[in-house]
């Protein structure tokens, strides 16, 4: 069957959803592009099929993973789910570590109406934890099991951690509009409805009236999931691809 997501035209229409013109943007534009990479690393995702000989292969690539114990321990995933992403993502990284240009490079494919660079980077970097500017397997299965199957302040941790561009436990003005402007280029012009030249400025002024309670000018973790949790919108938007896979 062909993967969900497996074409620009598709990843296109699901940015350009309703929850474009909500004040806040969150799950659908974060995860769409998300999925574009688990798909794209895991072709077969949809088709669970075991291997006798996958224990093997994690032993194999130069750069070893966890063992699917102890993956299985740290995620929602089940023992065949993790067999069949790694044996995509080694398909795709042979050397069982993905650095930013490749990311960057995955990411281009699938956007072409547009410039995904710098949304890649800001992704890549989220999924970096260690920042030691490669994701390894078991980084992008724990960044995935969060985003698809975990609880909703864990999700919300996640993006607010992607959206907190320097780490510091603030979100500013200047971090939620680099971070909008990379959205908006990632969709190219080519979308539908068009999205206005002050669209990204636009949206950052209502994100801010609608998360900054104490109006100090950053949002902190504290705000950012309290008023999601408050917002159907979001909630609901959460939900969208937890049976992905």
């Amino acid at each position: 069957s062909t993967p969900l997501l497996s074409s620009p035209h598709v990843s296109s229409s699901l940015l350009s959803s309703p929850h474009l013109s909500s004040p806040l943007l969150i799950f659908p534009l974060l995860i769409s592009p998300l999925l574009i990479s688990l798909l794209l690393f895991s072709p077969h995702a949809l088709s669970l099929t075991d291997s006798a000989d996958s224990d093997l292969e994690l032993a194999m690539v130069r750069h070893q993973p966890e063992g699917l114990e102890q993956l299985q321990a740290q995620t929602k995933f089940t023992r065949k789910e993790l067999q069949s992403l790694y044996r995509g993502f080694k398909n795709e990284c042979p050397s069982g570590l993905v650095d930013e240009e490749t990311f960057k490079s995955i990411y281009s494919q699938f956007f072409p109406q547009g410039d995904a660079t710098t949304y890649a980077h800001f992704l890549f970097n989220a999924f970096d934890m260690d920042r030691n500017g490669s994701i390894r397997f078991e980084d992008f299965v724990i960044g995935l099991s969060v985003l698809l199957r975990g609880s909703v302040t864990e999700k919300l941790r996640w993006a607010f951690n992607l959206y907190d561009i320097n780490k510091d436990g603030y979100i500013t003005k200047e971090e939620m509009l680099a971070i909008m402007k990379s959205i908006y280029d990632m969709m190219g012009r080519y979308t539908f409805p068009c999205v206005k030249d002050n669209a990204a400025f636009e949206h950052v002024e209502k994100f801010f009236q609608k998360m900054d309670r104490n109006r100090d000018g950053v949002v902190t973790i504290d705000e950012f999931i309290e008023t999601c949790q408050k917002d159907e919108n979001i909630m609901s938007s959460m939900q969208l691809f937890e049976n992905v896979i």
